[in-house]
């Protein structure tokens, strides 16, 4: 018996997302689409586009009719460049924050004591120990109080650092006092860790620079689990160079960063390969979320976490 509800057009890229999802409302029609040919319908009411690799597969909704574009990430610059016109995008807000925290935090472990120089030395048999520098005590600047700097902020909590969080504007939030991006020249002074969660986009393009660098006491931390284009890549290679500045970068410009490249073999620098979100956190959380999604369009709700075309 029909319900006069019409049916909802849903596309994931993977098998493994649609089986993530679990049973749906029997007004869901599932189509799993990988976006690696021309789309199998002329409409969908929410299409999920593959993880990491939308720049070479959004061309193929031109045409399409679509309602919802929710992507997988929670970063979203340059996807208004290549988004058809008229779509919506959401992005993937509350999926990533907590593995992208547990990597800066585990970043800020790994630099201050030392590990990634104990797994080199581990591979080799060799026993050397090192007098390091602890996390606790640290003065811990946090450039971003967004979804990522709460949760960063969180995990750090217990550790018994001094967090100063800076976002655009200043703000009391809960009861936690975040600075301006204009009070920065009077707190990089103080900040032996700084912690970059801030987006990208021409807001925040080399928001650390040679001026921002050169502000940091000596030996401070530098670690960007946001983007790679936060961060003036010659300055940071030339304060790293000169032994005044150490960095753990997840998120790399440019990126992939290239064989050869001096981030690769100066000392004081960790990298991690752009995974601050791959954990088992993700897909739970991503099938969650698309599943919010769907439940509230049948409900004919608005969408959450729309960013662009709203």
């Amino acid at each position: 018996m029909s319900t006069g509800i019409p049916n909802l057009v849903v596309s994931v890229p993977t098998e493994q997302l649609a089986a993530d999802l679990g049973a749906l409302p029997d007004n869901v029609e599932l189509v799993v689409w990988p976006m690696d040919a021309a789309a199998p319908r002329d409409r969908f009411d929410i299409v999920v586009p593959p993880y990491m690799s939308m720049a070479r597969v959004l061309e193929r909704l031109e045409g399409v009719e679509v309602g919802l574009v929710q992507g997988q990430s929670i970063g979203y610059d340059g996807v208004a460049d290549i988004l058809p016109a008229g779509l919506r995008f959401a992005n993937a807000a509350s999926v990533h924050e907590t593995s992208t925290a547990e990597l800066a935090v585990g970043l800020a472990i790994a630099a201050q004591r030392h590990i990634d120089r104990f797994a080199v030395d581990t591979a080799a048999g060799q026993w050397s120990p090192v007098f390091a520098q602890s996390l606790a005590d640290r003065r811990v600047l946090l450039l971003g109080y967004g979804g990522v700097g709460k949760a960063v902020a969180a995990r750090l909590a217990p550790f018994e650092v001094e967090i100063t969080p800076v976002a655009s504007h200043a703000r009391d939030e809960d009861g936690v006092t975040v600075h301006g991006v204009d009070e920065l020249p009077d707190l990089l002074p103080r900040a032996e860790i700084v912690i970059l969660t801030l987006p990208g986009g021409a807001a925040t393009q080399n928001i650390v620079d040679d001026a921002f660098l050169a502000a940091l006491p000596d030996g401070a931390l530098v670690i960007n689990v946001g983007r790679g284009s936060l961060v003036d890549t010659d300055a940071l290679v030339d304060h790293v160079r000169r032994g005044r500045i150490r960095a753990a970068l997840d998120v790399t410009a440019p990126e992939p960063l290239p064989e050869g490249h001096p981030l690769w073999s100066l000392p004081g620098v960790l990298i991690t390969p752009h995974v601050g979100g791959a954990s088992s956190a993700m897909r739970p959380r991503v099938a969650k979320l698309v599943r919010t999604q769907i439940e509230r369009l049948v409900a004919g709700e608005p969408p959450l976490n729309v960013v662009l075309g709203g």
